[in-house]
């Protein structure tokens, strides 16, 4: 039984004439009656009562109807389902992210998405920058705002980079550094230092353990927290200087951030598969690029 087959019976069935349903399919009638002739053998049942003045259906062919019925509204329901996924404008995004510097603009910008696309179900988790590259390697997420990480490549996700971060050095509002406007790499030395742990973000950490060494500085790391929040904590209790991205800024009582020179930079990207089909992950893409034309994404604070 073909689906074509259906199709007939259900125009015959609806018209209860072998002529009009072959006009309305723009099938010869003999053609038509052979296709229904085919069903009825394919089923073992008889559809139809034909006779010369009329078609009427059979209990079969009453039962036949009725289910072809819910059938094809089912196929149509399917077949509409699919082109609003081939379109983005249903299916799910999950977005992974990191927090400090996605603030100022992830929560405007899954808006603004959520209002293109509602028909859209949107995930959002905020993980590290090893984790995202590593979910969305593996499909668990559609796309991820993150830091590039050093095994990316070996990982396989594309990535487009977003912002420049420049570091700076997390100082006690009342220390003499906090007055400058700028702090020297070199003149960390000797300084109690607070990194976030690299498992955090690998990235980072080398980077700036990178730059201490292009400035002759042996780095007296003396704690290495979790958070970025936690690092300005630590400050702000006097248990050493923080070395933070800029998007660190958090209003806390007591810290200020002055920037590191030379200056150092850490990139926030947008990363995604480029072997996993997602219209919905496509079109959100799409967005983010048309938000940093724009000029949209930005910093807290900025």
């Amino acid at each position: 039984m073909e689906l074509r087959h259906l199709r007939y019976f259900m125009a015959v069935a609806e018209e209860l004439s072998f002529s009009k349903a072959g006009e309305r399919l723009r099938i010869a009638q003999p053609a038509l009656s052979r296709a229904v002739g085919e069903l009825e053998e394919d089923l073992g049942v008889q559809l139809f009562d034909r006779s010369r003045r009329q078609v009427r259906l059979t209990p079969a062919g009453e039962a036949l109807w009725r289910e072809s019925g819910i059938v094809f509204e089912r196929l149509d329901d399917a077949v509409r389902r699919v082109r609003e996924i081939a379109r983005g404008e249903t299916g799910e995004l999950r977005v992974g992210y990191i927090g400090p510097p996605t603030r100022g603009f992830l929560g405007a910008l899954l808006k603004d998405y959520r209002g293109k696309h509602p028909g859209v179900t949107l995930v959002i988790e905020e993980r590290t920058p090893e984790r995202v590259w590593e979910m969305v390697s593996k499909g668990r997420l559609s796309v991820g705002l993150t830091r590039p990480v050093r095994s990316h490549d070996d990982l396989g996700p594309q990535s487009r980079l977003l912002l420049e971060e420049r570091l700076c050095l997390a100082v006690p509002s009342a220390h003499p550094f906090a007055a400058r406007k700028s702090v020297r790499w070199k003149d960390l030395a000797g300084l109690p230092l607070i990194l976030l742990a690299r498992r955090e973000s690998a990235g980072s950490h080398d980077a700036i353990l990178a730059a201490c060494r292009e400035a002759g500085v042996v780095p007296e790391v003396v704690r290495t927290p979790s958070l970025l929040g936690t690092i300005l904590q630590y400050v702000e209790a006097g248990s050493g200087f923080g070395i933070v991205p800029e998007c660190a800024e958090t209003g806390a009582a007591g810290v200020t951030l002055v920037p590191l020179v030379p200056k150092r930079t850490i990139p926030l990207v947008l990363v995604w598969s480029k072997d996993t089909v997602n219209p919905a992950a496509d079109a959100f893409r799409e967005l983010v690029l048309a938000w940093l034309a724009a000029g949209k994404l930005k910093l807290a604070g900025t």
